[in-house]
């Protein structure tokens, strides 16, 4: 059974019942989640060994993370038990023409407070087929960047495949760096490298040409070949290039797909219409664990693996909560046409 060991930071995520705003509410509903802790969950889903690695309090908190993960089938073997607190966000569910909103509180948390040489990572990529990790982690702190890099260097070095969903968030890099001096060294390093229109303009200042992801409209995904280029051209190591296409009509409404560029064939998926978002958080990542699972399983077929992404994100719009629990028979259902949406008796 392949291997995969993503890193990052899970958290405790508190979203007011329902579409309340925050001043409406007197209560949150808890779930955990992450950006590379959601992959992790996804490809265990999917019956692959998912290890996930980070640095959580060793309080009663802590522990609540780490159980959900354990509960998940995730390997939690690698976490390192330290730091003040857990890592928070706050979540206001948008709908319609109300957009989400999302609060962190994760200052001082196990992982911002990380630091180079705390994990051994010739012990974690021993036997390992595939590292994972985001852009929020290098956003955190310069701690995590550090880290992070470590981590990249020594896979790179035992032959680990590489993957990195851009994940660009404005609210986090408050570290004094920018993100253009940070991760350029990361991604250098990286075998398969995701990003949406947002990722590439504000990581690298990359542009599709003729694209207002705002308009409403539906996104053609072949005017993202430009800068999937260019992102190929920027790191030769890459060897696929992947964006995801959302078109957002409203909060509600999205429509979704995904194209992959390998150097010289762009690959576009099917386009799906998502009428009623249920939790479009986690998006991105359960479309990454696709893609991971897609690659090890159809090595062969870009295309097939592609598909298989998009359908499992999809699906995750339809889950409450950060993590996508579907199963690999209930993506391949709706990859072959089904979406009825019947009971299955």
């Amino acid at each position: 059974m392949k291997k995969i060991v993503t890193f990052g930071e899970i958290m405790l995520r508190l979203s007011p019942p329902g579409f309340k705003r925050f001043s409406q509410t007197y209560q949150f509903d808890v779930v955990y989640g992450g950006g590379e802790s959601n992959v992790a969950v996804s490809l265990a889903n999917f019956g692959l060994n998912s290890t996930f690695v980070s640095r959580i309090p060793a309080n009663p908190i802590g522990d609540c993370a780490v159980m959900e993960l354990r509960k998940r089938n995730v390997n939690t073997s690698q976490i390192l038990r330290g730091g003040e607190r857990l890592g928070i966000y706050f979540l206001e569910t948008g709908a319609v023409s109300r957009a989400s909103n999302v609060v962190y509180d994760r200052a001082h948390s196990g992982m911002a407070s990380i630091q180079k040489g705390m994990i051994n990572w010739k012990e974690v990529f021993k036997d390992v087929d595939w590292f994972h990790w985001t852009g929020i982690t290098p956003a955190i702190s310069q701690g995590a960047a550090d880290a992070c890099l470590e981590a990249i260097k020594t896979a790179n070095e035992m032959n680990v495949t590489v993957s990195t969903d851009l994940n660009y968030r404005k609210k986090l890099w408050k570290y004094g760096k920018e993100p253009d001096e940070v991760m350029p060294a990361l991604v250098d390093g990286c075998d398969i490298i995701l990003g949406n229109e947002e990722d590439a303009a504000m990581h690298f200042g990359l542009h599709p040409d003729g694209v207002d992801v705002t308009s409403g409209e539906e996104v053609d995904g072949k005017a993202y070949l430009s800068v999937l280029k260019k992102l190929k051209e920027k790191f030769p190591r890459a060897k696929k290039v992947i964006t995801t296409l959302r078109g957002s009509i409203s909060a509600s409404h999205n429509s979704w797909s995904g194209v992959l560029y390998d150097g010289e064939t762009l690959f576009e998926a099917p386009k799906y219409e998502i009428t009623h978002i249920v939790d479009r958080v986690g998006g991105g990542d359960s479309f990454m664990a696709g893609l991971i699972y897609g690659l090890l399983n159809y090595s062969n077929d870009d295309q097939k693996a592609l598909n298989f992404a998009v359908a499992a994100s999809c699906l995750k719009h339809t889950i409450k909560g950060d993590s996508n629990l579907v199963s690999v028979a209930e993506v391949e259902k709706l990859m072959n046409g089904d979406a009825s949406g019947r009971v299955s008796r």
